[in-house]
This record gives structure tokens, sequence and C-alpha cells, in this order.
């Protein structure tokens, strides 16, 4: 049996590779389970300092859930027990690893599949790339983060129109509406990608960690408290062997060597 997940250890990175392209890379109990795993050995590695996630094959980066593994259950399945078991801890655990995480968008990106896509620090997509949250045509409400992302990213009245309309968005439209960092041509995707993971592997984990933390928080904090949380958060990378490496090169003018090391 084919692995549903690919992984494949690079110099300071990993690529992950969601691997069901007959089924467009969607992804069921088992499937997240593998992921989450998969997540996990990422972090236990010290060598592994950022991760790409893509899907195989050029029809879509992932779907969103199998809808096929449902079977029989439709309408009489609780759905929030499998969001609770499944779907948040692969959302939670995503927004929290503890490394920076790149997503390479190939084809669609659908449902959870465009949760999981934009729940990445940096998403680049090929030029053919589509994102889409379709949970209203089967009368469903956007999960695994999709509502929080796209609010926080594209804005409430985008957000609406994506997820109650359920019309794809161009890789275009997303570059412009603040959903991506970048669009490249499909033949130079991964290469891209993989240029931007390697490049994140060789910098300051932790302050980028830190980095991420007091971004997302934002949108909540009045100014003052987001003050104070990048006064904290200064005092925390301050202490890193990261930072002293970086005035060190600096008054030295050579390039620096960043571990990634916590204080």
């Amino acid at each position: 049996m084919n692995e549903t997940i690919l992984v494949q250890p690079r110099a300071g990175y990993r690529v992950v590779t969601l691997n069901r392209p007959e089924r467009m890379n969607a992804l069921d109990r088992d499937t997240i389970a593998r992921l989450l795993a998969v997540f996990d050995e990422a972090e236990a590695d010290p060598g592994c300092r950022a991760l790409l996630l893509t899907g195989a094959g050029d029809r879509a980066f992932c779907s969103g859930a199998d809808l096929s593994a449902i079977g029989g259950e439709i309408g009489t399945r609780d759905l929030g027990e499998s969001i609770a078991q499944s779907w948040n801890p692969l959302a939670r655990r995503l927004h929290g690893l503890a490394m920076p995480t790149i997503c390479a968008v190939n084809g669609m990106a659908a449902g959870a599949g465009a949760s999981i896509a934009l729940g990445c620090d940096i998403v680049i997509a090929g030029q053919s790339a589509r994102f889409l949250q379709a949970f209203a045509r089967i009368g469903l409400v956007p999960d695994c983060g999709g509502t929080f992302h796209l609010a926080q990213l594209a804005g409430q009245a985008r957000a609406r129109g994506m997820a109650m309309l359920a019309e794809p968005v161009d890789a275009a439209t997303a570059l412009a509406w603040g959903l991506i960092w970048a669009v490249v041509p499909d033949a130079e995707l991964m290469a891209e990608a993989e240029r931007l993971a390697a490049r994140l592997s060789t910098m300051p984990t932790q302050a980028l960690l830190l980095t991420r933390r007091a971004i997302a928080a934002a949108a909540a904090n009045d100014f003052d408290t987001q003050l104070d949380l990048e006064r904290d958060s200064q005092r925390e990378a301050g202490f890193t062997p990261d930072h002293a490496e970086g005035v060190r090169a600096f008054l030295e003018k050579r390039a620096p060597v960043f571990t990634g090391r916590p204080a």
C-alpha cells in the first residue's frame, strides 16, 4: 500500500507531501493521524528547522475531507465530534508547530485543504492554483481554522464572500487579497518553495516563532497590549544564542551561523 504522507528529509528541513492524488489528496481520519505523527517526528529532530507542505500530482494540493469515507453516515454523524477529534487537533498542531512552515499550493486547495494551506506561515502558489471554501455547497461551515484564517488574512467582507458563495479564487486574486505570499509559474513552484524552506532553516528559529506569535496576537490586542507583548518577546529573543551570534556576525562583518536553539 502506498504511503498517504511522504516525507523527504533535506538539509535543515523536511518536505511533507500529501500523497493521495487519486483522491485529490483528500484527508481521512487515518491520513490526519499520520500527518500529526509526521509533525511530531519533525519537531523531535533537532536538525529539522522548517517544514514544507505540498500535495502530490498537479490536480490539487488538498481537496479537504474525503467525503467518500463518510458513506452511509451522511446526516446522522456528529460532525462536531469529528472536528474535535481530528480537524481541530490538526489545525492547532500546524498553528503551533515549533518551526516555520511553508505551503506550496499546486492546483486546487479546497475546504479544509484551503484552511490547512492558509494555516502555514508562508504560502506560495503556482499560477494554476485555486482556493475554494466549498462547505456551503454541502450545507456545512468552514472548519480546520478556515473562518479564522479567511477573516484575518482577507478581511471579513471577502471572507464572507468566499465562504457563502463557495466560488474558487485564483492564485492572482489570492495574492491581491493578501491570502498568500507569492505566485510563481507552476513549473517553478517546488524549486521556489524549497529555496524558501532552505533559507528559513538557517534563520534564528526562536525569533521567527516569537514573531509568528506576536503577529497572530495583533488582531485581538489593543496597542498597549501589543507593545507589552513586543517587549516580552524581545526579552525572550534577546537571551537566545542566535541573538548573540547575530550581533557578533554584524560587528565582524560576516554571515551569521544560527542554530535555532532557545535560551
